[in-house]
This record gives structure tokens, sequence and C-alpha cells, in this order.
């Protein structure tokens, strides 16, 4: 019983994955890197905006 279920969790995971990766393009890959230097840019700018703003000097 207990080996049948970890056939069936592994098989499921696995065919999950398998059928996700066979759908991913260059494309999605490339803006997902895009917008993750675009959020990176505007996290770094705004917390330094906000640090010179409340900083006590």
């Amino acid at each position: 019983m207990i080996l049948n279920d970890i056939q069936l969790k592994s098989g499921v995971i696995g065919g999950t994955l398998l059928s996700t990766i066979i759908n991913i393009t260059f494309h999605d890959v490339l803006f997902t890197i895009i917008m993750a230097v675009i959020g990176a840019v505007v996290s770094f700018l705004v917390s330094y905006i906000l640090r010179k703003l409340f900083s006590k000097k």
C-alpha cells in the first residue's frame, strides 16, 4: 500500500513537471528574467530613497 502511494505521488509530480517544462518557451524565460531585473532595480531605488528620506542625519 505504501509503495503504491509513493509511486502514485512520484508519477503525478513527474508528469506535472514534464508537462510544464515542455510548455515553457524561451520568450517566457526571457520575460521572467527582464521582470526580475526590473523588480530588483525598483526595489533597490525605493529602499535607497526611503533611507535618504528617513535618515537621522
